[in-house]
């Protein structure tokens, strides 16, 4: 038997992150409480077209569901997906992990579900959720910045993240470190990314042990055995990084740096060495808390319900803005 309605209706919205395999999903209350968790294949290998009609499908299926269980569907959606996004006019402008280009996902979906969508970048989707309601709450501007495959950044003020002109706000991971260094897809020598990503770091690794399968994580432990080549290849990549964050917070100057993605699971073995680097670095500069991103691999989906939610609050006559918490 499915699930029964509620006795009084519960207003909540619909939480989309898509990933290159998989799409994690949740209805999220107006008290920030994940009502319900969904996960589903993102499907790439079948192409484009069948991936946007996935999402489609189980942002409806995310809305029936919640009809059914809370007495009236999602007030609003909000939906984080990976590469080139235009926030401003809600395309998915190119992805080469999906392989789609310029897809009018902001409309799509609200022709589906026949309510508000937000459609956010994924990494500045997770750093609003890091920022506002995670390790970096309570703080007036910050930057988290993300080491997974590549390095991507998100620039947090007052609560919201700037996306900036053209959807290339936070893209630290290009910020050459290392002049007429490593060519990168980019077309640039010396990003930040080719030396301290996690995948830069798993590439060192395996090549100087030997073990095709070796990742920055086995680094990371051999790094704190004393293993004198996983030091140099960690220390290699945290000096590359201090470099690229004294760059950013001279820009910026935020009040919190958080750190995450797959490089930051090594903890202090990370933190404790970066600390020490951005320290030496900075001159005039103010030094910001430099922390480990809180909510892991949720960020994304929790980014997207505040996506849908400010939606509310923006259209909603009796908010005040200035009282609007995550």
């Amino acid at each position: 038997m499915g699930p029964r309605a509620t006795l009084s209706p519960v207003r909540h919205v619909i939480a989309l992150d898509v990933g290159g395999t998989g799409m994690k999903a949740a209805l999220v209350g107006d008290d920030g409480a994940l009502l319900h968790r969904a996960r589903r294949a993102t499907g790439r290998e079948r192409g484009p077209g069948a991936v946007v009609e996935t999402i489609l499908g189980f942002a409806a299926e995310l809305r029936a569901y919640g009809l059914e269980r809370y007495g009236e569907p999602a007030a609003a959606a909000g939906i984080a997906v990976p590469g080139i996004v235009d926030e401003e006019h809600g395309t998915a402008v190119y992805a080469a992990n999906l392989g789609w280009r310029d897809v009018p996902l902001r409309d799509r979906l609200t022709d589906r579900l026949g309510i508000p969508v937000a459609l956010g970048h994924d990494v500045r989707t997770g750093g609003l959720a890091e920022g506002r309601i995670g390790a970096g709450k309570g703080a007036d501007r910050f930057l988290f910045v993300a080491l997974g495959t590549g390095i991507a950044g998100a620039i947090g003020v007052d609560g919201r993240v700037e996306s900036g002109a053209h959807g290339f706000a936070g893209e630290i991971g290009h910020v050459v470190v290392r002049p007429g260094g490593t060519a990168c897809p980019c077309g640039q020598h010396g990003c930040l990314e080719r030396y301290a990503s996690a995948s830069a770091v798993s590439e060192a690794w395996a090549e100087v042990c030997g073990d095709p399968d070796a990742d920055a994580a086995d680094c990371a432990k051999a790094v704190a055995s004393g293993d004198p080549n996983a030091v140099r290849i960690w220390q290699g990549a945290v000096d590359a990084l201090a470099d690229g964050l004294v760059t950013a917070l001279t820009l910026l100057d935020p009040r919190t740096l958080i750190v995450g993605g797959g490089l930051a699971e090594a903890g202090e073995v990370l933190f404790q060495p970066l600390r020490d680097a951005v320290r030496q670095r900075v001159t005039f500069q103010k030094l910001p808390s430099i922390v480990p991103a809180a909510l892991g691999d949720t960020a994304g989906c929790l980014g997207a319900g505040l996506l849908a939610r400010d939606l509310l609050d923006s259209t909603d006559p009796t908010t005040d803005p200035s009282e609007v918490t995550a």
